[in-house]
């Protein structure tokens, strides 16, 4: 999707009036028709010049179905072009433009439905139409349509250099010269980029757009430890009487080097939602933190953390990283937890190559880049552990799945599937229900063999119609009560209280169940009791732990805090002590031998479990498996 900066660009190119004149008038069928023709089109055409697009669109296109051999078709077509380009609507603008026979196309129509085509990412045919135009005198407005056109085509090429020579000329004539330098950042803020900043900077160095190039090039100096280099640079924008938006960045950096040594070895920011809404979740992280902080200080560490606030907001997630890495020099940085700010973190900490570990629970956000790491709980982890231990520790091959029909329910139904089929076994059967259902009948049967129609209670008197139908019914066999070897519910304690005894109540009453984290409640107990002897579910924190490293959190946290610690003050304690551990080795002077001794970490003792992190970044946890026996909630050893 293009930038909306580049969007506000266009509007002002495309919707000042053509300065093209008129065809010459309609010369086939009658004068009236002729005259008839004309106008419509001049009516639309008036419409359009007056900002009134939506009528202009319903005119101009009532003008091509009626008078489809008038010679003004070139010029409507032009204009739905422009109306569709305008809406962001690139399909539809070729439609319409793509009509007209390659003899037929005006420099107009090649430069429309060129730029179109760059829009939608195809670069090659955008260049067929928009190169030959390079050469061609037209109008100033039209200029700039070409001039961003092409710098688009090349970009989708990643011929960066190209690109940013498209937008140098086109800044001399742009309404909008903030705009167009706004996209040409995002270009040379794309890691893509990255090794053709030098270039940039030199070629375009009497320009804003050079400038920006040699920012982000001392950015890239200073994430790969080239700290002379970064100085030189930045030292050459501030005296530069040059001007672009992101001048005081740069005079922001450079004061960091008055300050001694740049990079902040033993700084670590902390983004967290400190207010608003996620504030309660933000504080217990905090508390995890400073934990394994009071143990570092009594060693005399020289550590510390800097918080910022994300209020849970993208926006100020992506605005404090910004500031943590280039104000505060900070050589990594912990959090968000929520899903949106740590996208954006994420996407900034990457282009500023500076390790981030998060603790969001959000899909995939280790893939954002090398320099992204998450520490958290994940559906993965789970649906991987309880197949390892059903398949390879109690034999079981073949499984149901009884799951809500929310997200939740969803992905983890997929995720247990697809780490059963690696393990060589099999998923048999698969059954949903409403998340806010209270009675399983209709789901437990089917897990049976049985119909639920069939199964019709007879507390309700049956019509004569009905007793008619059962006497064409077959009785149905006596099933075993399943066919598989144990039952996955992914749901919380609450709603498997309700599930577990009618499982029972209509025959399955010695089948393993498995489960996920949120079966790690008191509640479970309470609700279910008896009916749920013997399942066995996951977790990554158990508080009843015979192990002493966990006994020892819990202790220290319960003096300090005179409560219970929950999962996430246990995740956010062993994601300190990583990042604290690391930042104690002599060795790592940089933010990217920070990284990889990150992506190289194996079996870090925790309370959580041994962490190590996989290729992508996402943890690799031994979590905790924990059963059901004699009515209390256990480790398996």
């Amino acid at each position: 999707m293009k930038s909306a900066a580049l969007h506000v660009i266009l509007i002002g190119i495309l919707f000042l009036p053509p300065t093209l004149g008129l065809a010459a008038p309609f010369e086939g069928g009658s004068a009236v028709q002729r005259a008839d023709a004309q106008q419509v089109f001049t009516t639309a055409e008036r419409a359009f010049q007056r900002g009134e697009f939506d009528q202009a669109l319903s005119r101009f296109r009532a003008f091509v179905l009626r008078y489809s051999d008038s010679p003004l078709i070139p010029q409507a077509y032009a204009f739905l072009g422009r109306i569709f380009i305008q809406q962001q609507h690139y399909s539809d603008a070729l439609l319409y433009l793509n009509r007209l026979a390659p003899s037929a196309r005006t420099a107009e129509i090649q430069l429309l439905s060129g730029y179109a085509l760059a829009m939608l990412g195809d670069h090659t045919a955008a260049l067929e139409r928009l190169q030959p135009l390079a050469t061609s005198t037209m109008d100033p407005r039209d200029r700039q349509l070409l001039l961003v056109g092409l710098a688009q085509a090349y970009e989708s090429r990643q011929s960066f250099l190209h690109a940013l020579y498209f937008y140098r000329q086109a800044l001399p004539g742009s309404s909008n010269p903030e705009d167009l330098l706004e996209t040409a950042h995002q270009l040379l803020t794309n890691p893509a980029a990255a090794d053709q900043l030098a270039e940039a900077a030199f070629l375009f160095r009497d320009t804003p757009i050079g400038q920006d190039a040699l920012l982000q090039l001392a950015r890239r100096q200073l994430a790969t430890h080239q700290q002379q280099k970064a100085l030189d640079s930045l030292r050459q924008i501030v005296a530069s009487q040059i001007t672009f938006p992101w001048r005081s960045e740069a005079a922001t950096l450079l004061d960091g080097f008055s300050q001694g040594r740049w990079l902040q070895n033993q700084t670590l920011g902390a983004l967290l939602p400190l207010s608003g809404p996620y504030q309660t979740f933000g504080t217990l992280v905090q508390r995890g933190i400073e934990m394994a902080l009071a143990l570092r200080k009594n060693e005399a560490s020289a550590i510390r953390v800097l918080y910022r606030d994300t209020a849970g907001e993208p926006t100020n997630a992506r605005l404090a990283v910004n500031s943590l890495v280039n104000e505060d020099r900070v050589i990594a940085m912990l959090g968000p937890l929520t899903s949106a700010a740590a996208l954006a973190a994420a996407a900034e900490a990457e282009r500023n190559e500076t390790p981030i570990l998060t603790l969001s629970q959000r899909t995939n956000i280790a893939d954002v880049g090398p320099f992204v790491f998450r520490n958290s709980l994940t559906a993965r982890l789970q649906a991987r552990k309880l197949a390892r231990y059903a398949i390879n520790d109690q034999g079981f091959s073949s499984f149901g799945i009884l799951a809500p029909e929310n997200p939740l329910g969803r992905a983890m139904a997929e995720l247990f599937s697809d780490e059963v089929l690696k393990l060589g076994g099999l998923v048999t059967f698969e059954q949903s229900y409403p998340e806010d259902a209270t009675d399983f009948r209709e789901q437990i049967l089917p897990l049976m063999g049985k119909s639920p129609r069939r199964q019709k209670e007879n507390y309700q008197p049956q019509t004569e119609a009905e007793k008619l139908d059962a006497l064409f019914i077959p009785e149905e066999p006596d099933y075993p009560s399943t066919t598989f070897d144990a039952l996955f519910i992914p749901d919380y304690a609450e709603r498997i209280g309700q599930i577990a005894p009618q499982l029972a109540f209509y025959g399955i009453d010695d089948l393993p169940l498995l489960g996920i984290n949120g079966w790690n409640s008191p509640e479970l107990l309470r609700l279910a009791g008896r009916y749920v002897e013997g399942a066995v579910f996951v977790d990554g924190f158990f508080l009843e732990s015979n192990q002493p490293i966990v006994q020892e959190f819990i202790r220290l946290y319960r003096e300090t805090y005179a409560e219970d610690p929950t999962i996430l003050e246990a995740q956010a304690f062993d994601s300190a002590n990583i990042l604290f551990s690391l930042l104690e080795r002599k060795d790592l002077d940089s933010r990217r031998a920070l990284r990889n001794a990150l992506a190289r970490l194996r079996n870090y003792p925790g309370v959580t479990g041994n962490t190590s992190f996989d290729f992508t970044g996402e943890a690799d946890k031994n979590l905790f498996l924990l059963q059901v026996q004699n009515g209390k909630i256990v480790q398996i050893p």
